[in-house]
């Protein structure tokens, strides 16, 4: 095995998860994700030499799954019934008080605009800092923690009002 196929597969081994969860949260689709994965994968073994530095390959991996997330959106006519798809993970162990507050979470997420959106996800799911968001998205730091303040607002402010109506319904 050369050494290009054993740093590619400690990619792989290291990051796949995490990339498809990423994806999963832009797509909100489990064949898509795992598509938009596969596809990074690809991209990621044609470019590893462009790779100088491991320590910045989730980034560069993270920024990958983004452009293949917008490339799907160019090779297709959009449908409209795939955002009106609610498809959400299959919380079998959750309680069900737990996956309807879940639920909620992600579709007030997924309503926030992209340009919130997803540097909230870049530091809730992927655990990435706001220097790697910054880098990621190709925007400046202070941009970057700017937005994250405001989704973190908008996010909060969103489900205040969507639990309002229900502690009125249980009166």
């Amino acid at each position: 095995m050369t050494t290009k196929q054993k740093r590619y597969e400690a990619l792989v081994q290291v990051y796949h998860g995490e990339l498809y969860r990423f994806a999963y949260w832009l797509c909100q689709d489990p064949s898509i994700a795992e598509d938009l994965v596969q596809e990074t994968f690809l991209r990621a073994w044609r470019s590893l030499d462009s790779l100088q530095d491991d320590k910045a390959a989730k980034p560069w991996l993270l920024t990958i799954v983004r452009r293949e997330n917008a490339r799907r959106f160019e090779r297709k006519q959009f449908d409209y019934a795939d955002v009106e798809n609610d498809t959400l993970i299959d919380n079998t162990t959750a309680s069900l008080d737990e996956s309807m507050e879940q639920t909620v979470i992600q579709r007030q997420i997924s309503k926030l605009s992209v340009e919130y959106r997803e540097p909230l996800l870049l530091q809730v799911v992927m655990g990435c800092s706001g220097e790697e968001i910054a880098d990621i998205l190709e925007l400046n730091k202070n941009t970057v923690m700017t937005r994250l303040y405001r989704a973190r607002n908008q996010l909060k402010d969103a489900l205040t009002e969507h639990q309002e109506p229900l502690k009125g319904a249980q009166n």
